[in-house]
């Protein structure tokens, strides 16, 4: 039985996202003053999945991996390393970077609000709408 159509699934994978680039956001800031040191970006997938798709394998044998197996993140981390902001070979903006906090903040506290209301309203139907 799939609760909520796989909403709750989604929010999760969105939270976990959410999560991932607040890591990778408060990396950068950490680090804006360490020499050499490449800001973190977290990005979806997607696009990378939709060519893993169009892939046609033959399996020759069913111990074979699927293409579509694997990571079940819908989401990567990579470094940025075409940039330089500092004269010390960082290229970590903190003003973009505060701002990406705040945006993601919200993002992130939205998508709990959801959660929490799809919860609720879990809830309400066990106690029977009381």
């Amino acid at each position: 039985m799939d609760l909520f159509s796989g909403t709750i699934s989604r929010l999760e994978n969105s939270i976990q996202y959410a999560s991932a680039k607040n890591n990778a956001i408060s990396n950068n800031i950490s680090n804006a003053d360490t020499p050499n040191y490449k800001a973190e970006k977290v990005s979806f997938k997607s696009a990378l999945e939709n060519e893993m798709g169009a892939l046609q394998a033959n399996k020759t044998n069913e111990r074979h991996l699927d293409f579509n197996e694997g990571e079940n993140k819908p989401f990567r981390i990579m470094k940025d390393s075409s940039t330089t902001y500092n004269h010390n070979g960082n290229n970590v903006d903190i003003d973009k970077e505060m701002s990406e906090l705040a945006k993601n903040q919200i993002y992130y506290n939205s998508l709990i609000d959801r959660m929490n209301g799809k919860f609720s309203s879990l809830q309400s139907v066990i106690r029977g709408g009381n």
